[in-house]
C-alpha cells in the first residue's frame, strides 16, 4: 500500500517523492471537469430528525456534542477502517468512510428545543495541496468528500466547516452546560475539558453519563427504517451461511479449515454490505466450548460439529447476529442431536415467553434456563435436581451455559449497552425491540463432571427477534434450525455446488 499523511511527513520523508515545484502545483489544479450531481436526501433523514427531537426533550437548555470519532492508527501511517460512533450514526444516518472527525452539535434554542448543526471537514478545492498530497483526507487518496451543501442535502442537517467548531462550543458557556459523548474523539474531549475547567462547569461529567444513557436508550425501540435495515443484514447473513456450508468440504481439507469458513462469510458480508458486524466465530469440535473463539486456526473434521456465530453489517451499519451449529459431515450423530435438540427446545421456550403479555426482558433468559437445567438433570450432570439448580443459591447449570440468553441488537451487536437496568433487563417488551435468543450448551472435552458421551460437544443456536404489536417473531425464520431442516439445507447447498 502506498501512503503518507501530511501528519507523518517529517518522519516519513525518506519515502516521500512528492513534487513541490510551483509549476506542478498549478498544473495539477487545472482542467478538471464538472463533478457529478450531489447525493439525494437520505432515506434515513426523516427518521433521524425524530430521533434528535426525542433526545432534545431530555436535555433542555444544554449543548449536546456527539462526535463521529477519529481515525485510529493501525500501524505506523496506516489507519484502521473508519466506523462512526453508534450514537452519531443513529442521530445523523451517517457513519461511513468519509465522516471521521465530524461532530454533531445540538445547540439549545432560547424558545426551547435544539438546533442541530453538523461540523464537518468538506472536500478541498482541486487546487489545494490537500487534494493530491494528504493521504488521510485528500481526494486523490480517499475519494471525494461531500461539500457542505451536499452533506446538508443528504442529511437534512445544517452543516458548518469543522474549523468553526471551537468557537461554537464556547458560545454562551456561562449559561449553557455541555453534555458530550466522550472517548470517541480525543481532540474533542480535550477541547471540552479545557472549556469546563476554564469556566468552572462542574456538572459536565454527570451530564456526559446521562447523554451516554440517553443515546443508548433511544435505540431500544427501532423505527420502521431500522427494522428494514436489520432484516437486510439478516438476509445477507443467511447468504453467508450458505457460502460457509458450500465451503465446508474445502475446509475439511485445509489445515486451518476454520479460516476457510471465516473467509467465505467475510467475502459475502463485504460484497453485499459494509463488512462484518463483529469477528466471526468459526469453532469446530472442542473449540465450540470457548465462547468467543475468534482465533479460527483449527481444523474442521468430519464427524464433528462446527459452531458458527456470524453477522453481516450492512452499509447503514446495522448488523445481524446469527449462530448455527452444523454437522461437518452433513448428519448429526445421536449424541450431537440430543444436545442440539435440548438447546433448540430452550430457544422455543424463550420465544414462547417473549410472546406472553407483560413479559420482562430478563424472563426470556429464565425460560431458557428451565429447559437447560432439566436436560442436565436427566443426563446426570447436576449435583441435585433441576429445581435446586435454578434456585439463586444453586445455579449449577450455569457451568455449561455461562452467558446470557438475549441482548439487544442494532447498530451495535450488543446494542443499547449503556441503558439503565430498568430500561433493559427489567423492562417490559415493547413493539420495535430487536434482540437475540441464543441459548447454548458447552461440554468441554476435559470436563469430568459430565458423562463421556457429552464431552467435546458445543452447541449454540441464535436467532434475531422483533417484537411487534402481534407478538415476537424471528427475523431469521428463513435460516434452518431443526436437526432435520439443517441436514436437508446442507444437502441442498452441496447439490447446487456439484
Amino acid at each position: 500500500m502506498v501512503g503518507m499523511s501530511t501528519e507523518t511527513e517529517d518522519r516519513e520523508s525518506n519515502r516521500s517523492q512528492r513534487p513541490d515545484s510551483r509549476a506542478f502545483r498549478e498544473f495539477i489544479g487545472e482542467d478538471w471537469g464538472q463533478r457529478p450531481h450531489g447525493p439525494e436526501r437520505s432515506a434515513a433523514a426523516d427518521y433521524t430528525a425524530l430521533r434528535r427531537s426525542a433526545l432534545s426533550r431530555q436535555f433542555e437548555g444544554q449543548r449536546l456534542v456527539i462526535p463521529a470519532g477519529e481515525l485510529r492508527v493501525r500501524s505506523n501511517d496506516t489507519d484502521y477502517r473508519f466506523r462512526a460512533h453508534s450514537a452519531f450514526a443513529h442521530l445523523t444516518g451517517l457513519g461511513g468512510e468519509l465522516e471521521p472527525n465530524a461532530v454533531l452539535v445540538m445547540h439549545p434554542m432560547a424558545d426551547g428545543g435544539h438546533e442541530a448543526i453538523l461540523y464537518f471537514h468538506p472536500r478541498s478545492p482541486r487546487s489545494s495541496e490537500e487534494f493530491w498530497a494528504d493521504s488521510r483526507y485528500g481526494e486523490f487518496w480517499v475519494g471525494a468528500r461531500p461539500s457542505l451543501a451536499e452533506m446538508t442535502a443528504m442529511t437534512g442537517i445544517r452543516t458548518e466547516h469543522i474549523d468553526s467548531l471551537p468557537d461554537a462550543l464556547e458560545k454562551d458557556l456561562g449559561e449553557v452546560q455541555i453534555a458530550a459523548i466522550t472517548s470517541a474523539d480525543s481532540k474533542i474531549d480535550a477541547q471540552i475539558e479545557e472549556l469546563r475547567q476554564r469556566e468552572a462547569l462542574t456538572e459536565g461529567h454527570a451530564l456526559d453519563a446521562k447523554l451516554r444513557e440517553a443515546t443508548s436508550e433511544l435505540r431500544l425501540r427501532k423505527d420502521d427504517w431500522e427494522i428494514a435495515e436489520i432484516q437486510k443484514a439478516v438476509d445477507v447473513t443467511a447468504q453467508g451461511f450458505e457460502d460457509m456450508i458450500a465451503a465446508l468440504p474445502r475446509a475439511v481439507d485445509h489445515w486451518r479449515g476454520e479460516r476457510v469458513l471465516e473467509g467465505a462469510f467475510a467475502a459475502r458480508a463485504r460484497e453485499e454490505g459494509n463488512g462484518l458486524g463483529y469477528d466471526t466465530i468459526a469453532a469446530a469440535g472442542n473449540h465450540a466450548n470457548t465462547l468467543h473463539w475468534i482465533v479460527n486456526n483449527g481444523q474442521v473434521k468430519g464427524g464433528e460439529l462446527v459452531l458458527i456465530d456470524a453477522g453481516a453489517e450492512v452499509d447503514s451499519l446495522y448488523t445481524a447476529d446469527i449462530t448455527r451449529t452444523l454437522p461437518v459431515s452433513g448428519t448429526f450423530t445421536p449424541e450431537q442431536a440430543a444436545v442440539y435438540n435440548a438447546v433448540l427446545e430452550a430457544c422455543e421456550a424463550s420465544l414462547a415467553k417473549a410472546n406472553e403479555p407483560g413479559v420482562r426482558f430478563r424472563e426470556i433468559h429464565e425460560a431458557a434456563m428451565v429447559v437447560i437445567a432439566r436436560h442436565l438433570e436427566e443426563w446426570g450432570c447436576l449435583p441435585g435436581t433441576a429445581e435446586e439448580s435454578l434456585a439463586p443459591e444453586g445455579q449449577f447449570h450455569r457451568r455449561w451455559m455461562p452467558h446470557g440468553t438475549s441482548h439487544h441488537l442494532g447498530l451495535d451487536v450488543h446494542d443499547c449497552a449503556q441503558a439503565r437496568r430498568e430500561m433493559y433487563l427489567d423492562a417490559h417488551l415493547e413493539p420495535g425491540m430487536v434482540f437475540t435468543i441464543e441459548p447454548g450448551l458447552y461440554f468441554r472435552e476435559d470436563d469430568e463432571k459430565i458423562p463421556q458421551w457429552l464431552r467435546g460437544i458445543g452447541v449454540r443456536i441464535e436467532d434475531d427477534i422483533l417484537v411487534t404489536d402481534k407478538g415476537a417473531r424471528r427475523l431469521s425464520e428463513s435460516i434452518p434450525r431443526t436437526v432435520e431442516d439443517v441436514e436437508a439445507w446442507m444437502r441442498r447447498v452441496w447439490e447446487r455446488r456439484d
